[in-house]
């Protein structure tokens, strides 16, 4: 009996190790324990831009042969990308001309864009890439701010803004560029470490938390006012969210202020 008990327990241990080990490293752990904002991500466009036609389509064509979902567990650790299926869909198009496609994004939207050695990586930019692959296209990507998707996209100084953008609703509703998706959800949260005695809002009080020094960090953490508050120390970090987690798993703070995309991230890594 003491024996069968034993071999139980050894079964327990290492079920437990290999759930852990989720998309092929060892879980961290982090937790949500509270949502500031929610939005979506999508790709804006030019109006009447033919461009549109061959990128959804290339898209379409891509999340058919199963690489969107390849590309979604690898990043994220699950099929969470939301395009149509269509192995045919460039086929109802014509033949596409040699060309180089400008991509703006925001390269503080870890993982879906960011800058890693001073090259652009993540989730969308490795997308970007299948799709002008598949076009027979160059890409060439440039960095932009969320809040400039209309001005740069109207100037002609970028042909996509695509890349952790959440598009800003009156600009859509009054139809100042045309928008694709939204294709992902993402909330901006306050996220800790599993095992952590912060496991909900209430437990802020007197809290480190580290942040991105960015505008779209500031507005989230202002959305409540009595969570500044209770928090007894905020650290603006320029390295964006891998510094904020470096810092959290060095101790340094108690939570970070960051995106659902990334404690998705960071939970399969």
């Amino acid at each position: 009996m003491k024996r069968f008990k034993k071999i139980i327990c050894i079964l327990l241990v290492l079920c437990t190790v290999m759930t852990a080990a989720g998309c092929g490293g060892f879980k961290y752990g982090i937790n949500s324990v509270q949502v500031l904002v929610e939005q979506d991500y999508s790709i804006a466009f030019r109006n009447n831009d033919p461009l549109y036609f061959y990128v959804t389509a290339a898209l379409s064509v891509l999340a058919a042969q199963g690489k969107v979902d390849e590309l979604a567990l690898k990043w994220l650790g699950s099929p969470a990308l939301s395009f149509s299926k269509d192995a045919e869909a460039l086929g109802k198009l014509q033949p596409p001309e040699q060309r180089t496609l400008i991509i703006g994004m925001d390269i503080n939207s870890f993982p879906m864009s960011y800058l890693s050695n001073g090259e652009f990586w993540g989730l969308d930019v490795e997308l970007a890439m299948a799709v002008c692959q598949l076009l027979g296209w160059e890409l060439k990507m440039q960095a932009i701010e969320k809040e400039n998707v209309y001005i740069e996209l109207s100037s002609g100084n970028i042909d996509v803004a695509w890349g952790g953008i959440a598009l800003d609703q009156t600009e859509l509703d009054e139809g100042k560029y045309t928008q694709y998706g939204p294709y992902i959800h993402n909330d901006i949260v306050i996220a800790t470490r599993n095992g952590s005695s912060v496991w909900n809002k209430l437990r802020l009080s007197g809290r480190k938390m580290c942040m991105s020094s960015t505008p779209e960090a500031m507005a989230a953490l202002n959305t409540d006012e009595s969570l500044i508050k209770r928090l007894g120390q905020i650290t603006r970090l320029a390295g964006g969210t891998t510094e904020c987690f470096e810092y959290l798993y060095a101790g340094k703070c108690d939570v970070v202020l960051t995106d659902s995309t990334a404690v998705d991230y960071f939970n399969c890594h």
